[in-house]
């Protein structure tokens, strides 16, 4: 693992069916081997105290559902930190603010994707739509083809 600290964080909402999409994905990529020494968390947003964990990491990869898209695509966007002022920090924050705000706390911020799934529903429910369970395996493959790069770089 070469001294790498990886950083995975599934998020999203679990009662609102595609959105939990990130929660179902943490879950399955705490178990892979592929990802041994990473930190794998499950959180319902991102919050500003996720700052501290991501300073500290060598690769951050977040993972939530998106309306854009094909339902069921997945797709990885590497994001840059947005320096928002304080007063625009809350408690639930975009990747670019949370990045922004762990530079702005620690002066560190790592190389940081958002893998993405395109939902179909974002209805309430406790379950993922049957594209976005099709959909699942893709999600955990690209996000660990994510980190075996950064480990590989």
């Amino acid at each position: 693992m070469n001294g790498e600290h990886v950083l995975v964080v599934g998020y999203g909402n679990t009662l609102c069916s595609d959105d939990g999409v990130g929660w179902h994905a943490a879950r399955r990529l705490a178990a892979d081997p592929r990802l041994e020494g990473a930190t794998v968390l499950a959180r319902h947003q991102l919050t500003p105290e996720l700052a501290t964990d991501i300073a500290s990491a060598s690769l951050v990869v977040l993972v939530d559902a998106s309306i854009a898209g094909a339902p069921g695509s997945v797709s990885v966007r590497w994001i840059r930190p947005r320096p928002d002022r304080p007063p625009a920090w809350s408690h639930h924050l975009d990747p670019e603010a949370l990045a922004g705000l762990a530079g702005a706390l620690y002066d560190a911020v790592p190389p940081m994707a958002v893998v993405s799934v395109a939902s179909t529903s974002l209805a309430v429910g406790d379950r993922l739509s049957a594209t976005l369970e099709r959909a699942l395996p893709e999600v955990v493959e690209t996000v660990t083809r994510v980190v075996e790069e950064h480990r590989r770089a």
